[in-house]
């Protein structure tokens, strides 16, 4: 086992369990059996690293809150594949299309579950899978819900897959607007030609977006009247998931009603 790190674990846990308390360099050397300059330089490297800041003040070390944001991620995505197939199942029954379930990985969705569709010609993925998040129903489902800036981190990452692909960050922004406005997400061949997809979110116990749902397929067969038709089962699947998973908010209430 690596020692190094086990002594930087041990101070992080006894710099957040301090929490409210001393918690000098020499009130943490103590608390962990560390030797001052020892601890010191564990201290100084989790500060470099973002899980650490030092009143300068003080003295006094206490955590950041990169901690919460990895557990809570941990959190948010915890059970979604568990809860979801029997509402995929009923899903890919009543529509007769391949359905998706997707998680957001940077400006990437990737798919983590799917039933295909009966018919001959069906949308192709592969569980494990990517397709760009902006080209795809599932994708901008999850991205109209991340902060206003998220995007512009990947702004050299968008680019044109189709006659139709929206790869310009202000048009894309317009959309996620709506998107968010609506209550769902569609997708008219902008990855795959001929290809389209309708899909809503799903969250978590902490009222963060997960997950996607949607299904797909050739655009003949999912039309505009069929994917509208859609929508209404695709947010009934969504709210079951998410309550599952702990979601008391009010988003879905207010888009079926």
């Amino acid at each position: 086992m690596d020692k190094t790190l086990l002594k930087g674990l041990m101070v992080l846990e006894t710099v957040s369990q301090l929490e409210g308390r001393a918690n000098t360099l020499d009130d943490i050397a103590e608390a962990c059996g560390l030797a001052r300059s020892n601890t010191h330089r564990t201290l100084q490297t989790l500060a470099h690293a973002g899980y650490m800041v030092r009143d300068k003040k003080t003295g006094r070390y206490r955590c950041t809150l990169k901690m919460f944001e990895i557990g809570a991620r941990q959190l948010s995505n915890m059970d979604v594949r568990a809860y979801a197939p029997a509402q995929m199942r009923s899903l890919a029954q009543k529509t007769g299309e391949t359905v998706h379930l997707s998680v957001l990985d940077g400006v990437d969705v990737v798919y983590i579950d799917k039933i295909d569709s009966p018919q001959p010609i069906r949308a192709y993925s592969a569980i494990g899978g990517r397709a760009p998040a902006y080209a795809v129903a599932t994708g901008k489902a999850l991205l109209a819900f991340q902060p206003t800036d998220y995007l512009s981190h990947y702004r050299s990452q968008l680019h044109s897959h189709t006659p139709t692909t929206r790869a310009t960050e202000a048009v894309l922004q317009q959309e996620l607007a709506e998107v968010a406005r609506v209550g769902y997400a569609i997708n008219r061949g902008e990855w795959r030609d001929g290809i389209g997809g309708v899909a809503v979110p799903i969250f978590s116990g902490l009222e963060r977006p997960v997950a996607a749902l949607g299904i797909s397929g050739p655009l003949d067969r999912l039309t505009s009247v069929k994917m509208a038709e859609c929508v209404p089962l695709l947010l009934e699947a969504a709210e079951a998931i998410s309550r599952q998973l702990g979601y008391t908010g009010p988003y879905f209430p207010a888009q079926s009603a």
